[in-house]
């Protein structure tokens, strides 16, 4: 049973997605920014989140991660999400079976990958029915032979900072390797970002550039997120 991609099209006009529009060129500069809260698991904080209204909701799918969903959530309540936020599932080494598996009990609408999952895995989650996001480590400089293979099977890529962790790591890479991005798929920025670089992140022009994900610096304790911190990043983010 493939997993519905709900305004999948509304999206593809804002951002440019790869899979609904058959993007060649490099990824246009996009009408606003997207917003993905990461790492969400407190059942108490999810719906204030919710209410807040970002684009992409993350849950941790990685058993490894402090902020591994577990049983901290029941289904029921993630299905139960206002279906214009994107719910994504995040799987690092995980199993195609076992991603499907849990896209389906949760209402996932979207997967992203974390680790060393292969173009051909990228390619069956999205016909499957789910969006694909990749993500990949940034140092000092990015790999553009690393992602070649990617660009057919991903609707987004997540460039995060390198750590001891696959994600989560609450640390800052050099953003300005970005600026020679010419691939056809647009991405996430992630890795340390608080509420005190909103005014940077505003003024980003980066090319490919269509959003930003954000969790460590907006917890009181990992996967228990500070509404109120949220609710302020969310606002100066799309005040710009």
């Amino acid at each position: 049973m493939k997993t519905p991609r709900p305004n999948l099209s509304a999206l593809a006009l804002t951002v440019g997605v790869p899979g609904a529009t058959g993007l060649a060129e490099p990824a246009a500069a996009p009408a606003r920014r997207l917003v993905k809260v990461c790492g969400m698991r407190d059942a108490a904080a999810l719906a204030e989140v919710a209410a807040l209204e970002p684009d992409f909701l993350g849950f941790i799918f990685a058993p490894k991660s402090p902020r591994y969903v577990g049983d901290s959530l029941a289904p029921a309540l993630v299905q139960a999400l206002p279906p214009a936020i994107w719910k994504v599932g995040v799987f690092v080494n995980e199993t195609t079976e076992n991603i499907l598996t849990t896209a389906e009990r949760f209402g996932l609408a979207a997967v992203q990958l974390h680790g060393q999952e292969s173009p051909a895995q990228c390619e069956a989650l999205g016909e499957a029915g789910l969006l694909v996001m990749k993500a990949f480590s940034v140092g000092r400089a990015l790999d553009v032979a690393a992602l070649l293979p990617y660009v057919p099977y991903c609707d987004f890529f997540l460039f995060d900072t390198p750590g001891a962790a696959p994600g989560g790591n609450g640390t800052v890479f050099d953003w300005s390797v970005l600026a020679g991005y010419s691939l056809p798929v647009p991405y996430f920025l992630a890795g340390g970002l608080g509420l005190e670089h909103a005014p940077a992140l505003n003024a980003l022009r980066l090319p490919g550039l269509v959003g930003f994900d954000v969790n460590s610096r907006f917890e009181t304790a990992p996967g228990v997120k500070d509404v109120n911190r949220v609710g302020e990043m969310l606002a100066a983010l799309k005040s710009a």
